[in-house]
């Protein structure tokens, strides 16, 4: 995990509001954040996890491990995401032992009814899985030597969203602003017409269909998987045949591997590691996309988390402004 939830400047405005902040040494480093920006922000600095876990409210991206969850104090507050999928009845029965008040953030929902972190995360791996797939084309990374997109007197590339949701939409803008044709699949009519709209009508759309699928994977230099899964796992859409059939030196970014992927070839990669080759074509396959940019999504965060913060403080205590606020109610998952 490379973001953190506090940026420098939400520091400074936090304890000019009269919190007391406590930040780890070298917690924002991944996200170029350094110690002495936080210091110059009225932060006090701590160089270990038990100094952290003293303090009455964390605020955390990842959900605490194990030897964390020992660290916390009875009555605590902890605000950081859940990953709902990977966790097991023991660590909501550790937390419950410890009367711990715990807020996902990715539940937290804004007055509109939408899930607000979850929206900007989502815009920024739309955004960035064109710009992954951009590297992974060109010569530096052993691609094709293709720029995504055109230029007068050569056509353009082909990119083939799969999914018009959020990610979706924002992969559409960003493949439109660079020059490609772009044509998009979905299971619902609805998000399809919407996102014609959005992109006015500079899209082509179908709804998913194997043979079109197939006949536009065939011709595609970019696939982006951008499927929304609900609460289960992401359809697995395009078979592996589908996939010996796209051109050698295509890319294929996963968007949706959070949740099973929707390439049948998908496998789990990391930051370290992020490709594999199958069929002759480039897999990009890495969970939390957003974490790629840091700084950036760490402002979003951050976005989220610092309004939430002032207001407990506003409202006199958590307990408070979970009575009075239904979308960060919608966050709670234990409560004392």
């Amino acid at each position: 995990e490379n973001r953190i939830s506090l940026t420098p400047d939400a520091v400074a405005l936090l304890v000019n509001n009269g919190h007391q902040i406590v930040i780890e040494s070298k917690a924002g480093a991944q996200a170029n954040f350094s110690d002495e920006e936080y210091l110059n922000s009225g932060a006090d600095i701590v160089y270990s996890r038990e100094e952290v876990y003293k303090t009455d409210i964390i605020v955390k991206i990842e959900p605490p491990i194990t030897s964390e969850i020992k660290l916390l104090k009875k009555g605590q507050s902890l605000i950081s995401a859940i990953q709902l999928q990977t966790r097991d009845k023991n660590y909501f029965n550790r937390l419950l032992k410890k009367d711990i008040v715990a807020v996902a953030i990715e539940y937290i929902r804004d007055s509109h009814g939408k899930l607000v972190l979850l929206r900007s995360m989502s815009e920024i791996a739309g955004n960035t899985s064109l710009l992954i797939a951009s590297e992974y084309l060109s010569n530096v990374n052993s691609g094709k030597g293709l720029m995504l997109g055109g230029i007068t007197g050569i056509s353009p590339t082909d990119v083939v969203v799969i999914g018009a949701g959020t990610v979706g939409e924002y992969a559409c803008r960003t493949a439109l602003g660079l020059g490609a044709n772009v044509k998009v699949f979905d299971t619902s009519l609805s998000r399809l017409r919407r996102l014609r709209q959005l992109t006015n009508r500079r899209v082509s759309t179908s709804i998913i269909d194997p043979k079109n699928l197939r006949r536009s994977l065939k011709r595609a230099d970019v696939a982006i998987g951008a499927l929304r899964s609900g609460d289960g796992r992401t359809p697995c859409v395009v078979s592996a045949g589908m996939v010996k059939e796209m051109k050698e030196g295509s890319v294929i970014i996963d968007v949706s591997i959070d949740h099973g992927g929707c390439f049948e070839t998908s496998e789990v990669t990391t930051h370290k590691n992020p490709v594999f080759s199958k069929y002759g074509v480039i897999h990009y396959c890495v969970p939390n996309i957003s974490s790629r940019v840091a700084r950036t999504s760490s402002f979003a965060i951050c976005n989220v988390i610092a309004p939430i913060l002032l207001n407990i403080g506003k409202q006199g205590g958590i307990k408070n402004l979970i009575k009075q606020n239904d979308g960060l109610r919608k966050g709670v998952y234990t409560f004392k």
